[in-house]
């Protein structure tokens, strides 16, 4: 039986999805985030601006139907790229002590439609729209849960007696290989043929650039979850930093961007401990520049950990991985190896390169030509700026007086 385009809401999406964990934007430090991203083993910690006032004044004037979202809003999300770049500012690599004090507030983006709000009921094509207009996380409420359940989750999850989870672009981009049929043929056409080619976009450095001139080119390639690509002299493809890959390490790698060259990060980065020649280098380095602040955050043990002195493990389970400091390299290791970046060629075809992005956990695919030279950069707004497009005859045949609007890029 076909599906109707009309009855997929947002909520059939959401099934099976954890609620968000989450920080109060009025009273949570860069600490509280990073302490929370360690102990949730999270990927990214929702903020929320909550005035429960408002709820309070409306009961005891008797508004009976409060709009529970009106005094509670998700409006960001922090990462561990975000604490990562913070640090590396030069006024927070003198003292990241007292950076890590600043409020939350300070990683938010400025961009405030990176996260929008949706309804349960509301159309997959709507969803689609808001991450075409640059929404990375949309926030849907969860199915009202019975009293003891709620009881016994964690209040850090519930907002006026409520909870939340995301839906991202990966989502969306699984559940049409799930339903393929919705917008075949379309995934069998060479990506060359569908123009989502990027071609000017591309964020590169160097091998031997310092990692440090990489910074402003991860904070843009995390908004538009792309990476930077690692190229040699010849313009070959070498390697990328992936937001991603970064956001699986632990704040202790902003001593290694600022000592390191790009190629070297890159090898940090990669699957299981950092190497010990790179962590010595690193070290030294900091000696060299009087940045022992920086380096007291390598070396803590305790409080901040470092992901060089997670002491006790074998060599053989550092070359496996073992996480953020026990979640850090655990992640990389399922998303990306920062040395094997993930490509396709221009005449691969849209489900070829869908499958090796999920495969990998990552939103884009480098796209090089046969000699591994880097030409452009294919990601998922891309591939659902093509699918809209594919849905919007069935969408109108289904509901002729339905108003479209244009979608920007």
């Amino acid at each position: 039986m076909a599906v109707r385009l009309s009855s997929i809401a947002v909520s059939d999406l959401c099934i099976g999805k954890p609620a968000l964990r989450s920080l109060s934007a009025g009273s949570a430090t860069v600490a509280d985030a990073l302490s929370a991203l360690k102990r949730f083993d999270e990927s990214y910690i929702s903020v929320w601006s909550c005035d429960h006032s408002v709820r309070k004044r409306k009961a005891a004037a008797g508004v009976s139907d409060i709009d529970q979202d009106s005094s509670c809003r998700c409006i960001g999300r922090v990462c561990m790229v975000d604490i990562i770049c913070f640090l590396c500012k030069e006024e927070n690599l003198l003292n990241p002590a007292s950076a890590l004090q600043s409020p939350v507030s300070v990683l938010l983006s400025k961009d405030s439609g990176l996260v929008r709000h949706l309804e349960p009921s509301a159309s997959l094509l709507t969803a689609i729209d808001v991450m075409l207009e640059g929404a990375q996380n949309v926030v849907i409420p969860r199915p009202q849960r019975q009293k003891f359940a709620q009881r016994a989750s964690l209040k850090s999850t519930f907002h006026n007696d409520r909870e939340y989870c995301w839906l991202t672009q990966e989502d969306i981009i699984r559940y049409f290989l799930n339903c393929v049929g919705l917008v075949s043929p379309t995934p069998n056409h060479p990506i060359n043929s569908l123009n989502i080619i990027n071609h000017a976009d591309v964020l590169a450095v160097g091998y031997d650039d310092p990692a440090v001139s990489a910074l402003p080119l991860i904070a843009q390639a995390y908004v538009k979850q792309t990476s930077v690509a690692i190229v040699d002299e010849g313009g070959k493809l070498v390697g990328d930093i992936s937001p991603l890959s970064l956001n699986s390490c632990d704040e202790t790698v902003a001593a290694a961007i600022k000592t390191l060259s790009a190629g070297d990060l890159m090898a940090y980065m990669d699957c299981g401990r950092p190497p010990k020649d790179l962590v010595k280098l690193v070290k030294k380095r900091l000696e060299e520049k009087n940045m022992g602040a920086l380096l007291g955050l390598l070396e803590d043990d305790s409080g901040i950990s470092s992901s060089s002195s997670n002491s006790s493990s074998s060599d053989e389970d550092s070359s496996t991985g073992s996480g953020r400091s026990g979640r850090s390299r655990g992640h990389s290791a399922r998303a990306v190896s920062t040395s094997d970046a993930i490509v396709c060629h221009p005449w691969s075809s849209l489900m070829a390169v869908i499958m090796q992005a999920l495969a990998r956990r990552v939103n884009y695919v480098w796209v090089v030509e046969e000699d591994c030279t880097l030409t452009g950069i294919v990601n998922f707004t891309g591939m659902l700026r093509v699918f809209r497009e594919r849905l919007r005859p069935m969408a109108e045949a289904e509901n002729p007086h339905l108003n479209h609007t244009p979608i920007h890029a």
